[in-house]
Formats: structure tokens, sequence, C-alpha cells
């Protein structure tokens, strides 16, 4: 169970899913993989499409390296170097406005084994001579163990009630969704000036566990009055008198702030985004991006529509495209990051955190009642265009999205309706409709969908529109 629980968090693009390994001719592949006693690669001809829009301007603080954290220090600081210990640590960025707080880290006992309870400390200073209020518009914080385990779930639920997650990605990423602050983290802080406090003091416990891991995702969406600059820190449990631990105290990670070094084992070192051979390494990131969510508006050139395909086809869009993985589209949709630490990710590989807000005005421009279906899809991955779309039949069992999404539209008896979907999808498997419409001659219909990329999944992902024959 918790061996299938770190396979699961570890889970991001990996290079041997390169397009170079799956881009050949879809025929020799298959014979290739059936001699092989492989699933078989099929082909579905159809037109891939980049996603309209863009990302807004937001900042995100990604702390997601290192993921597996087995020492006290710093995961990641936006404070300015002066007067710092180990000043390489503090990337001197600062937030005011709008800012949003991601993080995913898990802890493992370090041999000896040291079961003592991981602490991940979130710190905002203000450096003003006034007050600063920070307001925490939605937040959720949630571990694997007990709050959001990795049990099998079919591959398509409802989940209007909100009660369906699989993983504390999936899960924290529902919250947001769903609009909700979960009750561990303030609804409002106010930080004198030239002080600190914490945004978030939150453990990793992991002495019950066999083997002993656990891990923690969270996002938060923040709003400040004036500038603050932020950190993420892992700190072990204190002990009191008695023997029993405690979460460590304001004046305790401020210390760590100050004299700490960048916590480790450090991950994998990223490779270059202009190296064109050889292996890609994306890594894990560690910094600020500036992208919080996606705003689509999808429709013809020219036009305020989006025609419904011919009879029998479909097109896709490409959902959290990145390098090696446009999907045929050449576009990357990965948030750039103004600034990271030397041995961490290039970009915001995969788009963790960020919302995906698309409006699809459908029309139906032919003289026939049409039906149409929408549904999200996990094709193989791939970089330069091979033709359509590619799925394996029979399904492997590596888990590559596990999620909510959300769709909003008038069914065909014009009545508004919003639909949560919870969707676990294998790589190379295709999706069921989560809308299902039928659009007499000349109809419009606008559906919006909207999701927020979990950190237990594997980008990329489609959006597809079908007629059906």
């Amino acid at each position: 169970m918790l061996s299938a629980l770190l396979m699961s968090l570890l889970t991001f693009p990996s290079p041997v899913l390169s397009p170079t390994n799956l881009a050949g001719i879809p025929n020799s592949i298959s014979k290739v993989a059936q001699a092989a006693n492989q699933p078989k690669i099929i082909l579905d001809r159809q037109e891939m499409r980049p996603l309209m829009g863009q990302l807004d301007d937001v900042p995100m603080f990604n702390s997601n390296s290192p993921e597996i954290v087995q020492t006290e220090g710093v995961l990641l600081s936006s404070f300015p170097p002066e007067g710092m210990a180990y000043p390489r640590a503090h990337l001197n960025f600062p937030f005011q406005g709008r800012f949003d707080l991601f993080t995913h880290h898990i802890s493992k006992a370090p041999p000896p084994k040291d079961l003592r309870t991981l602490y991940i400390g979130a710190i905002a200073y203000n450096p003003t001579d006034r007050p600063v209020t920070i307001d925490m518009l939605q937040g959720a914080s949630y571990l694997s163990q007990p709050d959001a385990p990795f049990y099998d779930a079919p591959n398509y639920s409802e989940n209007n009630n909100g009660e369906m997650y699989r993983g504390p990605g999936d899960r924290a990423m529902l919250d947001i969704l769903r609009g909700r602050r979960q009750d561990i983290l303030p609804a409002q802080i106010v930080i004198p000036p030239k002080q600190s406090r914490m945004l978030m003091n939150v453990p990793i416990p992991v002495k019950e566990l066999d083997p002993p891991l656990n891990g923690r995702s969270g996002l938060s969406r923040l709003r400040s009055d004036g500038k603050v600059y932020l950190a993420t820190l892992a700190l072990y449990a204190r002990l009191n008198t008695d023997g029993t631990e405690r979460a460590p105290n304001l004046q305790e990670w401020e210390n760590i702030l100050r004299n700490g070094e960048l916590a480790k084992p450090r991950d994998v070192v990223p490779t270059p985004p202009d190296l064109t051979e050889g292996a890609f390494e994306y890594s894990r990131v560690a910094g600020i991006q500036m992208g919080s969510q996606w705003f689509g508006n999808l429709t013809d050139k020219d036009s305020n529509n989006l025609a419904i395909p011919k009879r029998g086809e479909s097109y896709s869009y490409g959902l959290s495209l990145l390098q090696y993985g446009t999907m045929g589209t050449g576009q990357v949709q990965t948030a750039p990051l103004k600034v990271r630490y030397p041995d961490t990710a290039y970009s915001a590989h995969g788009n963790y955190g960020v919302q995906y807000n698309l409006t699809m005005p459908l029309h139906n421009p032919t003289s026939e009642t049409q039906t149409v279906t929408l549904s999200f899809q996990n094709p193989i991955k791939y970089d330069k265009p091979v033709g359509g779309l590619q799925f394996f039949e029979p399904l492997p069992d590596d888990v590559f999205f596990r999620g909510s999404v959300r769709v909003r539209f008038r069914d065909d008896r014009g009545l508004a309706q919003t639909r949560y979907v919870h969707l676990v999808m294998r790589r190379g498997e295709r999706g069921k409709a989560l809308v299902t419409l039928t659009m007499p001659p000349s109809d419009r219909r606008v559906v919006q969908f909207d999701f927020l990329y979990p950190a237990d999944a594997t980008p990329p992902q489609v959006l597809t529109v079908t007629t059906t024959p």
C-alpha cells in the first residue's frame, strides 16, 4: 500500500516516455510491442490543437524540491540573502497583492530509522514600517496518510459531493476548485512591522507507518496589502520534558531560516532546456513561477463559436503541455520561473497547482441534429506529430492522473448543470464522456471546463470534442 504511495508521489514526466521513443510509425511500434508481449499501441487519427488563451501573471511560490526531505533546512526561500548564514538559499523575491503558495513534500525516515515527525513550515516576513495583512482566500493541505490514501478507484466517478479523492494532491486541488479553505489554515494573518508569522506549521508523521514514509500536498491562494517575503522550511518535532513531541515554534523556525542550508537530499539535476540530444531530466521545482491560472476561450479563428467536428470525427486540446510533450502542437504551457535554485527545474514542468479555466461555445453549423461528447483523455505522450492520439490496449497498470474536473453547461432541456467528475486514468487510456449534448441545427451551447493540475499526476492530458457517427 505505502510502496504504491511512494511511487505515486514520485510520478513525473520521465525521459523514457520522450517522443523520440514513441513517435515512430504506429504500425511498426505495434508489431514491436506485440513481439515483446507488451500492450498494443493504437493510433486514433484526429486533429490536435494548441490550447487558446494563456497563463495569468499571478506569482506562485512553488516548493517541490527536494521532494523527499531527510534533513532540516530551507526548502524554498524568497527572502533577501543579506544576513543569512547560507545566502545562496535565498532568492530575494518579494510578494504583494495576489499570490499562491504550493507545497508538495515527502518525509522518509533516514537511516538509521529516525521516526520523529517532520514539520513543514511556511513563514512570512513583513519588511515594511506598517502592519501587513495577508488574507487566505482558499487553502488546503493534506497528508497521504491518513487524509488521502491511494486506494484503488473507478476510472470515472461522479463527485458532486466532493468525497472522492485519491492522494493528497488530488484532495487539495478539489478543495480549491470548490472554493474552500481548510480549518487548519488561518483566514487572515496580520504581521507587525519587521516581524514574521507562520502561514503554515504542519506535520508529516511516519512513526506508525510501514514503511515509514508519508507525503503532504497543499495549495493556498493569498492576498497581501503590503510587501512580504516567504519561505518554506523543514524541522523535526521538538521534544517536551516528558519526551512527547511538539511542533516547532516561531523562534525555532526563524533560527533555521537564518542559519539553515538547503534541505537534503537534493533531487536529480535538470537537463538544460536547450539540450537536444540524450536523456532529458525535468527535475523538481523550487522557485517562483509566473502563472496561477490558464484562461482560454476556445473558438474558431475569427469567430465567437467553436464548430463541432464533422460526424464521426474528433479534435483535442492539450492540457499541461510541456517540453518534449507538446502532443504535436509545438505549444509549451509550462509556467516560467522568475527565480530558482541552480540544481532544480528550469521551469514549472507539469503546472502543478495551476487551474485551467476553459470556455467552449460549441456550435452545430450543420442542417442535422448532432450528438457531441466532451472527454478528458490520457494518450501516450509524444512531441512531433504522429497523425492523431496514441492509446494502449490493454492498459498498463501505471496511473498517470488522479483528480477531479468540473463541467458547467446547459443540458438538452435547457437546465443549467454543474458536474464534478473524479478521474483515475492510466497511461494511454481513452476517456469516457464528461458531457453528452444533443444539438439541433444551428444550436449553440457553452460548456465551461475547469480543473487544477494535481501534484500526483504526470502530464500531459487532452480535452477531446467528438461528434458521434
